[in-house]
């Protein structure tokens, strides 16, 4: 999730956790410890483009890494905070690492909560900012961090934040269950063979949903609303996985491969070859929409393939804006 969220998250179980013995410091170390994660996006400073990605959401989202470092950061804190003990600033950090990850979980990114094993949890119900989620979570934690340490009220302000961002959480669950349901009989009434189906909600919202399909020699790519009052409808977009030929065998590439889960696409554009993670859709919702998301040129030099990220145009963002808001209210 973004920053802010997981700043929200990091307070509201800091003061579930501490709260009542250091007020606000608990709600304040919390958010550190809800922020500390997502350090290893600045791995991309250091590193090549495949082993960031590679990075991201991995040890720093870990159970090992909420073992081993909140003993770590709980001892230095108790260091110049001597309210309560060290083991108390370690339990705050523990669970202000673990949570972070946990609804990381839930974005279409995933995270490999039980690193080192290779297994990377991507629910796939929330977008990675979703104002739903977020702006009622913070509004009770400001109302909470107004009351006085011992009030029963700020105890409750908080537990009712968490309770309703936690219900929210679970009802995008139910909405995924809902529109995999209209998605597979879509796919059913059109006589459409696929041989694998994903779901993830679009940005910012849970009203409208995006299925990738797979099938033989191109994926699919289907949104519905709820709103919606017409058939659903798919647009086709070749795998082309043969024009990597022997990139294809290349170690940066399989590498890149195995981020996408498989789901990628092959464009050329300006004689330059591209590998498109699917996972992520378009900057668009249009039949039309080309621009992918993430999109990676691979290019090979001194008999080395180098793989950059494309950049993204600002133009493709506000478009994506606008037909964003229009899809939501339906077809």
């Amino acid at each position: 999730m973004d920053s802010l969220t997981q700043i929200v998250l990091g307070a509201a179980v800091g003061e579930a956790v501490l709260g009542k013995k250091v007020g606000n410091k608990a709600m304040l170390y919390g958010a550190i410890a809800g922020t500390i994660p997502d350090f290893d996006t600045f791995a991309s400073h250091f590193t090549d483009t495949v082993t960031a990605l590679e990075i991201h959401r991995g040890f720093t989202h870990s159970i090992v890494f909420s073992v081993v470092f909140a003993p770590v950061f709980g001892w230095l804190v108790s260091r110049w905070e001597k309210t309560v003990s060290w083991k108390n600033w370690s339990w705050l950090f523990f669970w202000g690492f673990l949570t972070h990850p946990l609804l990381d979980a839930h974005t279409t990114w995933g995270t490999q909560l039980f690193w080192p094993l290779d297994l990377r949890l991507a629910y796939k119900n929330i977008f990675v900012i979703d104002p739903l989620y977020t702006l009622p979570f913070l509004v009770f934690v400001i109302l909470a961090m107004r009351k006085k340490r011992t009030s029963p009220k700020r105890r409750k302000l908080n537990n009712l934040g968490l309770i309703i961002s936690s219900a929210y959480m679970l009802l995008t669950l139910i909405l995924k269950g809902i529109t995999y349901q209209k998605f597979t009989e879509a796919l059913q009434q059109q006589n459409i063979q696929y041989s694998e189906i994903e779901t993830k909600p679009s940005p910012f919202n849970t009203i409208l949903w995006t299925a990738n399909v797979d099938t033989k020699d191109a994926y699919l790519i289907g949104h519905y609303s709820f709103f919606d009052t017409k058939p659903i409808q798919f647009t086709a977009y070749p795998k082309n996985h043969e024009w990597l030929e022997d990139l294809k065998d290349e170690e940066n590439v399989q590498r890149l491969i195995k981020i996408t889960k498989g789901w990628y696409t092959i464009t050329k554009e300006n004689e330059k070859l591209y590998l498109n993670d699917l996972r992520f859709g378009l900057l668009g919702f249009s039949p039309s929409a080309k621009n992918f998301t993430f999109s990676f040129q691979l290019e090979k030099k001194n008999g080395k393939v180098i793989i950059t990220e494309k950049e993204k145009d600002t133009r493709d963002a506000k478009k994506l804006l606008s037909e964003l808001w229009e899809r939501i209210l339906g077809n």
